[in-house]
């Protein structure tokens, strides 16, 4: 077996960065895609607006969009979510329409 050249070596480590790379976005689109799910399903909106609704949660908190996702599956599993993550959701699905997130009490 011949070993490549030190140009063909370069291109074998180029490909290779790229292959993770490509595997980390199919991960991290999975997990927005998750998160923009239950967002569908609790907030009863399209998931064009479910979309939107991620966007602005991250934008306004300043918290990278995956992470916010991430913040939502966790949430999904085990009840816990930021306060400030919380606040923002409940916030952009009011303006949509009445919802209210579970675990969360009736104002009076």
């Amino acid at each position: 077996m011949t070993m490549p050249t030190d140009g063909g070596a370069d291109r074998i480590l180029q490909l290779e960065k790229e292959v993770r790379q490509l595997k980390e976005a199919v991960v991290s689109h999975a997990v927005v895609d998750q998160a923009i799910g239950m967002i569908v399903a609790l907030g009863r909106v399209s998931p064009d607006q479910g979309w939107a609704v991620l966007k602005e949660v991250s934008q306004r908190t300043n918290i990278k969009l995956r992470s916010v996702a991430d913040m939502i599956l966790v949430w999904g599993r085990t009840g816990l979510l930021p306060t400030e993550v919380r606040t923002v959701l409940e916030e952009v699905l009011d303006r949509l329409g009445p919802t209210r997130l579970p675990g969360v009490r009736p104002e009076r």
